[in-house]
């Protein structure tokens, strides 16, 4: 059976979405995720240079998820491309999401 294409097939210059991870885990991850841009963090912010534009990122923990007796953490993450056409945001993104990306089995 073909593996699922992890990624989605185009990004907006803004969106948000909710990750099943706590903040310190999503920071541990990102400078994979970023490869080799540059990028600076103050506080729960970061900003990337993605040649020849910029993604801004910030986030905020959210209250955990429960179903059952499982709680899962939920960090809140919003993104804000400048100066990148689709092409250029969907191939930073696409690296991005495949390292972010986590499952279970």
């Amino acid at each position: 059976m073909p593996e699922a294409d992890a990624v989605q097939s185009s990004y907006d210059e803004r969106f948000e979405r909710d990750m099943g991870c706590t903040e310190a885990e999503w920071l541990g991850w990102l400078p994979a995720a970023v490869g080799a841009c540059v990028w600076h963090r103050e506080g729960s912010r970061v900003d990337i240079e993605v040649p020849p534009g910029r993604l801004s990122v910030h986030w905020a923990q959210q209250p955990p998820r429960v179903i059952a007796l499982m709680r899962m953490p939920v960090l809140r993450v919003n993104f804000a491309f400048s100066g990148l056409d689709a092409g250029q945001r969907y191939a930073f993104m696409k690296r991005f999401d495949l390292y972010m990306q986590r499952g279970g089995g």
